[in-house]
């Protein structure tokens, strides 16, 4: 790779970076349309660290529990074509299992947003299975704990109940 490459490449992730700040100082519609400007540039063949972090960040951006899944889904799908060796040029003691347990974890939120306890307690199950990558750190623990709370959410309230009510489409 070029050194004009990866300087590009770090302009990108540097405006990916002040969408974020937006979104965490609640601007969510300036942060949505800044990161649907760089998504509309990078595209869905682009360089996957861009990919997988902007639509982690734009499904937060989502108002739409059906919107944000779709950029979880996204953002999981770029992380599978993610390399450790593309990742450690942006974060070097970061590998790309460390990713799998709060991308799975968003995708369970999700799914409990959209009634569908089946499909979250799969991921939930994926993004247990997968806590063996995180540090014993502050950000490993709040993953750990975020995944318990979740469980225990479904645990409690199951979901809607399946089968039928006494009038079609009633539950």
């Amino acid at each position: 790779m070029t050194e004009q490459q990866e300087a590009s490449e770090d302009a990108v992730m540097t405006r990916i970076g002040q969408a974020i700040m937006l979104l965490h100082a609640g601007d969510r519609e300036e942060a949505r349309n800044r990161l649907g400007e760089i998504w509309a540039e990078i595209g869905e063949e682009g360089d996957p660290l861009h990919r997988c972090t902007l639509a982690h960040y734009m499904a937060d951006a989502q108002d739409d529990p059906a919107d944000e899944l779709s950029w979880d889904l996204r953002a999981l799908t770029a992380a599978d074509g993610l390399g450790n060796e593309r990742l450690a040029r942006h974060e070097p003691d970061v590998a790309v299992r460390a990713f799998y347990p709060s991308l799975h974890l968003n995708l369970a939120a999700d799914y409990v947003k959209l009634q569908r306890p089946e499909a979250a307690r799969i991921h939930l199950a994926r993004a247990r299975a997968a806590t063996a990558a995180l540090a014993d750190d502050g950000y490993g623990n709040g993953i750990r704990a975020a995944i318990t709370r979740l469980e225990l959410q479904l645990a409690e309230n199951p979901g809607p109940d399946p089968r039928p009510g006494p009038f079609p489409g009633q539950h």
